[in-house]
This record gives structure tokens, sequence and C-alpha cells, in this order.
């Protein structure tokens, strides 16, 4: 089977995939940050205080096009995490899409957005599933089954399964009819809980909607739960997100932060201002 790119063929030579790239843990960036201290003083923290005189572009998103509107936002909010979505029509073809506008909105009750943009071309089939049954699959992409996952974002006609075409396996759901994707380390079967469409100013063709799913079961693979059996480590999870146009982010460091507890913050501040430089 000849392979699926979309590199094109002009592109400078890239490097090979680093299969066995660890996940590490690191320092934060400014590690002797306290509290006041605002941008870093470091290097780093100097090179980006000297980009302010090169200043800002700004767009009034009123005045601007739609494919531009597109390129900004998908290249500035990121990275963004991918729900590989299996659904279900109303005569039971399957279908399995990855959306990159997924999010978790809320734990009690535990519920997940997603985002279609619509196309007066060709209907989002996933869209049109889960408004008609009222049930999916949110499956988690890791980097073992990626060029799967993309391949299924091709515009096949309506009776080609996108299962065929990544070769990825149908595993039964507990809950919902959808199946979820056997490969997948995390799977969220839900029922849609909200769908609301999105209408451009003055249309009244909605230009995308938002469906809101309540979770009812999770499944996490064994083999990427942390000890505390609850929490999935990064380093075993080896999550993809999205960046944008074509191309995708590993994992590849982290740093912890704790939140700041407001007595510390607040003893600091009266420190601060009895004893003003």
């Amino acid at each position: 089977m000849s392979s699926v790119s979309s590199a094109p063929s002009d592109a400078p030579k890239l490097a090979p995939f680093e299969e066995a790239h660890p996940f590490k843990l690191t320092e934060t960036p400014n590690a002797g940050w306290k509290v006041g201290d605002g941008l870093s003083k470091t290097p780093l923290g100097r090179d980006w205080k000297a980009d302010e005189e090169l200043g800002w572009k700004t767009w009034d998103m009123a005045q601007t096009s739609t494919p531009d509107a597109t390129q900004i936002l998908n290249s500035t909010v990121v990275p963004r995490p991918i729900g590989f979505v299996s659904t279900l029509s109303a005569e039971n073809y399957p279908n399995l899409a990855p959306f990159s506008f997924f999010q978790v909105v809320a734990y009690n009750p535990p519920i997940i957005s997603l985002s279609f943009r619509l196309s007066p071309r060709q209907p989002k089939d996933t869209r049109e599933n889960i408004l008609a049954t009222k049930q999916f699959v949110v499956n988690l992409i890791s980097e073992p089954f990626i060029e799967a996952a993309n391949a299924t974002s091709v515009e096949a006609p309506a009776d080609v399964s996108e299962w065929d075409i990544s070769g990825l396996t149908q595993e039964p759901s507990v809950h919902v009819k959808p199946a979820r994707v056997r490969e997948s380390a995390v799977s969220l079967e839900c029922e849609l809980f909200q769908s609301q469409d999105i209408f451009p100013d003055g249309s009244t063709v909605p230009s995308a909607t938002l469906v809101l799913g309540r979770v009812k079961y999770v499944h996490v693979r064994n083999s990427v739960l942390r000890p505390d059996g609850l929490q999935a480590d990064p380093a075993k999870l080896r999550p993809i997100s999205r960046i944008s146009g074509v191309t995708y982010a590993r994992l590849g460091e982290g740093f912890d932060m704790k939140r700041p507890e407001w007595s510390d913050v607040k003893s600091i501040l009266e420190e601060q201002r009895s004893c003003p430089e």
C-alpha cells in the first residue's frame, strides 16, 4: 500500500521521527521569578521585551474575511487537543473523523465540546450523525496512530468507511452504539447534551455548530495510568495536538507550577509596600 503524505514535493528534507524521544519534566522557564517581577529578566525575556519595538498587527474581525480569520485563529490558539470522533448515521453507517475544536467544558456533570465548521458544499457527517442519533465517542490520538487518524480527514464518498481507510479497529462501546477506537488509549462515550448553531451576522444559514456532549463512560488503558490509577501519564499517553495548516505537535517537555496561596502572595505584597525600593 502506498503512503499518504500531506507534505509538498519541494518540501525540505525533514529529520526522522524520534520514536524513543522521552517526555521529561524541567524547571519552569524562570525558576527565580518572584511576586511582582513581571517579564523574566533572562536573555529570553530581554528579547521578548525588545520585540515590542516591532509593534502589533491588529485585525478588526468584523472586517476580516473568513479565510483570513481561520488562519489567524488556527495558528494562534495553539496547541489544540484533537477529538477523534466515532459516530453512526441514522442508517447505522459508521463514521470516524478528527476535530481540533475540542475541549473539556465541565466536570459535574462531565461535559466536552466539539465545534463543526459548516460548508454549504458538503455537510459534516459527524455533525449530522450526532444530531440524528444523539450518541458519539471521542477518542484521543497518540503518536503510534496519528497517520491513520489523519487519513480519516479525507472527504470520502458517503458509502466509504473511514474505518477501512484508517485500518483502525472498532471496539464495542459500553453505553452508546458507535464503536470506540481500540488503538486509542482514551475513549469518551458521550450522549448529546446540547447543540447550538452559530450564524454569521445577518445570515439565516449557520456557519458552525457547537455540540456539548455528556460523558457517560471513560476508557483509559491501564498502561498509560499513573500509580494513583486516576491520572494519565503524558509520557505514556504520548498525545498529539494540532497547530495550524497541516502541522501537528507532540509533547516533549513539561514543568510543574503550583497555584500560589493568597496568604503567601498577600504577605509579599504587604512587605513590598512597606519597603519600597
